[in-house]
């Protein structure tokens, strides 16, 4: 075997010489990218930190109202938020909610947009979907090396991870809805005299709507699942004490942030699953 691993292929040390060249050479393209996602992590911070934490809750008891029309979904809501804020969470809910969020907001303007390319375009679709699968299985820790390096430590290496990370859902469940949408429906649309513009925007999205929704849903789940992850990279949030609750195997932390988690978890998934519930 000595033969075979003597010889050994320079991937590690062609991806170090890519992030220095990519360091020295385009530095100030990722120092005005940190700024802009930097910028948008501040404002949307402060814009859920500046109502009172009961005000905020009712907005969300809202929001929940208006998109499932279920007392129980407000309810939960209300409940969730008032558990959060008895465990004394609510200022580290609310940073992870700004990773979350921004997060959803770069994965469904890519996603949404690559998916739609990928399925009226079959040959592309094939060419990207190794990457899709890459940035899905690669270990996270993997492509957080090159993030720190890029961006250094705080929220938006840590967003730049979880975006990397997601992206793939709202790409895949995009091009799944339009790809799928009845042959028969496209072709009436043509026979009325529909633009290509037309059958997407009248045809083709109306009917992918639930795929795309879903394609939220799980942009929202994953996104919390990185929290912890993001927190190593010194994003701030709910992954914090639980990293804090590991280094000093503080069982009393780590259960309360974990749980706080998962509640936060179940009320987004409430909120934004697609349909409402009968």
């Amino acid at each position: 075997m000595d033969w075979l691993t003597s010889q050994k292929i320079p991937v590690g040390r062609t991806a170090k010489n890519a992030v220095t060249w990519l360091t020295d050479n385009l530095g100030w393209l990722f120092d005005g990218f940190a700024a802009i996602m930097q910028t948008l992590i501040d404002g949307l911070l402060t814009a859920l930190r500046f109502p009172h934490p009961f005000i905020l809750i009712a907005i969300f008891a809202a929001i929940a109202w208006g998109l499932q029309r279920k007392i129980s979904t407000v309810v939960l809501t209300i409940l969730g938020f008032l558990f959060v804020l008895n465990q004394g969470y609510w200022d580290q809910t609310l940073e992870t909610l700004t990773l979350v969020l921004s997060a959803c907001f770069i994965c469904m303007a890519l996603g949404v947009p690559i998916g739609i390319a990928t399925a009226h375009r079959p040959k592309l679709y094939a060419t990207i979907r190794p990457i899709l699968d890459l940035m899905q299985t690669l270990p996270t820790f993997v492509y957080l090396i090159p993030a720190i390096v890029f961006f250094g430590i705080g929220m938006v290496p840590g967003l730049l991870a979880t975006a990397i990370f997601v992206l793939p859902a709202p790409v895949r469940l995009t091009h799944l809805g339009i790809s799928s949408t009845p042959a028969h429906l496209k072709e009436a649309g043509e026979a009325f005299g529909a633009s290509r513009r037309q059958l997407l925007w009248k045809i083709e999205l109306p009917y992918a709507m639930p795929q795309i929704l879903a394609g939220l849903t799980q942009t929202i789940m994953l996104s919390l699942s990185m929290v912890v992850i993001a927190a190593l990279v010194g994003a701030n949030g709910l992954g914090v004490p639980v990293v804090r609750a590991l280094n000093s195997v503080n069982t009393a932390l780590g259960f309360e942030a974990g749980l706080v988690i998962v509640v936060v978890a179940i009320i987004l998934d409430r909120i934004f699953r697609p349909g409402r519930e009968k």
